[in-house]
């Protein structure tokens, strides 16, 4: 069951205030260019203000789990850099594991943040995500992002955050968030 609107509000804000008062990482609330709904560099998140307040939710924390990794992990950068146009097993399987750490250090920036509620949301949204992801690079287009929604998806476990400094790698309009 997906929390209110309220709640999600009330996450967000002390999500987004947590990720810059801890990690120095502005977040950005933005025209992002369709048909991306959020963006990062390395050193800035990147929300498009016309999502809803879910979407947004999860576009902050999932892409603060992706900084993290672009600054502790160049082969993880590489990853997130790349579209994969009729990807191989191996390349589906790469980017599964890159994108479940980047939601498993999601869940642990919720924890940090003292957010308890919402584990199982933060795995069904996670789940639902990389559905929609690996779609759209195995067969190309963009059904609604909701019709892989599956509720009592597995737990994920948060994974500790490293130290890291947040570098700017590339500008906003050469990073892939799909």
């Amino acid at each position: 069951m997906a929390p209110t609107d309220t709640r999600m509000r009330e996450v967000f804000n002390t999500l987004e205030a947590h990720i810059e008062r801890k990690y120095g990482i502005p977040v950005r609330i933005r025209d992002v260019p369709n048909p991306f709904t959020g963006d990062l560099d390395g050193a800035e998140i990147h929300v498009d203000y016309a999502e809803d307040i879910e979407s947004a939710l999860f576009i902050i924390a999932h892409l603060f789990g992706h900084t993290v990794q672009w600054n502790t992990d160049e082969k993880a950068r590489a990853i997130g850099y790349r579209l994969y146009p009729n990807p191989t097993p191996e390349q589906l399987a790469a980017l599964r594991a890159y994108e479940q750490e980047a939601c498993r250090y999601s869940l642990q920036l919720f924890h940090e943040a003292g957010v308890r509620d919402l584990d199982q949301w933060v795995s069904d949204y996670s789940a639902c995500d990389f559905a929609y992801l690996e779609h759209f690079y195995v067969k190309g287009d963009k059904p609604p992002f909701k019709t892989f929604w599956k509720d009592g998806a597995p737990l994920l476990v948060p994974k500790p955050i490293p130290d890291f400094r947040p570098h700017k790698w590339v500008s906003r309009w050469e990073g892939i968030v799909v």
